[in-house]
């Protein structure tokens, strides 16, 4: 085979490996659900349910680690207790010291 024909071989098989198709595109984990709306209203359930469901949200995304998300909701549940017991005060600091402890706001 002469230089120019090694060549012109060469070219086509480059031309032909170029129009193979290319392995699909990676997919893309789809980002997390948005949670569902917050509670509304005042006073010490919604505060308390808002909270928890912002504390469910974080352990489900990975922000928050499962026993802690435990250890915020069994903290919760003691102040949501207090709420429905009508000491709304006691419940109002129950969550805020609750809040304060695991660094929310």
């Amino acid at each position: 085979m002469t230089p120019s024909r090694l060549c012109l071989a060469l070219l086509a098989a480059a031309a032909l490996g170029a129009c193979q198709p290319k392995a699909a595109a990676p997919t893309v984990a789809a980002p997390p659900a948005l949670p569902p709306a917050l509670p509304t209203g005042s006073g010490c359930g919604p505060e308390i349910a808002r909270t928890q469901a912002i504390v469910d949200s974080d352990v489900a995304t990975g922000n928050l680690n499962k026993p802690v998300g435990d250890r915020f909701g069994a903290d919760l549940a003691r102040a949501a207790s207090a709420c429905a017991a009508g000491r709304s005060a006691e419940a109002q600091a129950e969550l805020a010291a609750a809040k304060v402890r695991y660094g929310y706001r």
